[in-house]
């Protein structure tokens, strides 16, 4: 027991040592010490191995080369062998990254280029996130985003890029590029990427011009398209029919045009806060989509409530000029048709505070909305 006990000491501290230099990985320090160990300790050194192979969807041989291949600025954890941790690193350019790789997290560096060469190697990735670096477009390399064949989520976010990168891998599904100078997207850019769902441009500087249906063509299969906080004064064209959620928070849209969302059948939450529509500017029906649940259009110009879709749940209406309100006018149906057998709209939220509202609100507005859970004036 004595010799077991001198034994385990020596394990411990032959694998501390593998901790603290960085030259010896832990794997091939345990293999240096099964050879010294006893039998007893020897099996549960490759039952700890083999554990650690088996838990992972990857083979042992790739996970050797993975840990191996790990860059010394960067932390490979051996439970998690798929991900390289370079972020809060200060690196000023990517490190060669290993083979292996399905999670690459390289955020809040001072990174300048995506290099091809520092990629090369890594062509199994499938979630970059390169957000919060100084990345110019000039900086993205010619070849380098595409090349990752099963690239699936890329975050470009908080950078200096001045437009959309391209030309991008047909396998991306999520594509945020928030908080950038975009003030272009090249033609094309889009074309086959029919996996993509979410495209993220909030923060950006794109006016009307640079959104248009030639610049956002490809977007066969979008279901979520973020373009707040930009410099759009009109409702961007070309949105594909399969867009379900619209964010156009704090633009300067003035207007709606009389049937914009009849190309829009799946359109779900719709966010226009922010911006300056006034009611003569926006049609009184131009919101009756079956499929709205959600709508935002709170600190904008409105003096009167537009129609009210039968199928909507909530809706802000808040920081208008909006000075009354009456069930004869919003309500989608009509209120002395409204029996226990009749469907009445859904609607369970609305806001209408920050306007000239004066309490309580009109009985016939009750009588409508019989859902509504909270109303606030």
């Amino acid at each position: 027991m004595k010799n077991l006990w001198y034994k385990y000491k020596e394990v411990s501290v032959t694998a501390s040592s593998a901790l603290i230099n960085p030259g010896r990985t832990l794997l091939s320090t345990m293999f240096e010490m099964a050879i010294k160990m006893d039998p007893f300790l020897r099996l549960f050194c490759a039952v700890w191995l083999l554990g650690t192979v088996l838990s992972q969807d990857i083979r042992y041989e790739e996970l050797m080369a993975q840990i191996e291949a790990c860059p010394q600025e960067c932390r490979c954890p051996s439970n998690f062998p798929r991900a390289v941790y370079c972020d809060n690193k200060g690196l000023k350019s990517i490190p060669r990254i290993p083979p292996f790789t399905w999670y690459l997290y390289l955020q809040n560096n001072q990174i300048q280029v995506v290099s091809a060469d520092a990629l090369r190697n890594a062509t199994q990735l499938r979630w970059v996130n390169l957000s919060r670096n100084k990345i110019t477009s000039e900086g993205v390399e010619n070849g380098t985003l595409d090349a990752m064949s099963r690239l699936e989520h890329l975050y470009m976010d908080d950078n200096l890029l001045s437009w959309v990168p391209f030309p991008l891998p047909a396998s991306l599904e999520h594509l945020s590029l928030s908080r950038n100078r975009i003030s272009k997207i090249p033609d094309g850019v889009f074309f086959g990427l029919d996996k993509l769902t979410l495209l993220d441009l909030q923060g950006n500087k794109l006016m009307d011009d640079a959104v248009t249906e030639v610049s956002l063509k490809g977007l066969n299969n979008l279901v979520q398209i973020n373009l707040a906080k930009n410099q759009l004064s009109s409702m961007p064209l070309g949105l594909p029919p399969t867009t379900t959620q619209l964010f156009l928070d704090g633009n300067n849209i003035d207007k709606i045009p009389m049937g914009y969302f009849k190309g829009l059948p799946k359109m779900a939450f719709l966010r226009l806060n922010h911006n300056k529509l006034g009611s003569s500017s926006v049609p009184s029906n131009v919101f009756n989509i079956s499929s709205i649940l959600d709508l935002q259009l709170s600190h904008n110009l409105l003096t009167e409530v537009p129609l009210i879709p039968p199928g909507l749940e909530q809706l802000y209406l808040d920081h208008n000029n909006i000075k009354s309100v009456s069930g004869s006018n919003v309500c989608p149906v009509d209120i002395n048709a409204l029996d226990a057998n009749n469907s009445a709209p859904q609607l369970r939220y609305l806001r209408l505070d920050g306007n000239d509202i004066e309490p309580p609100i009109p009985r016939d507005v009750i009588l409508c909305f019989r859902l509504l859970r909270s109303i606030v004036i």
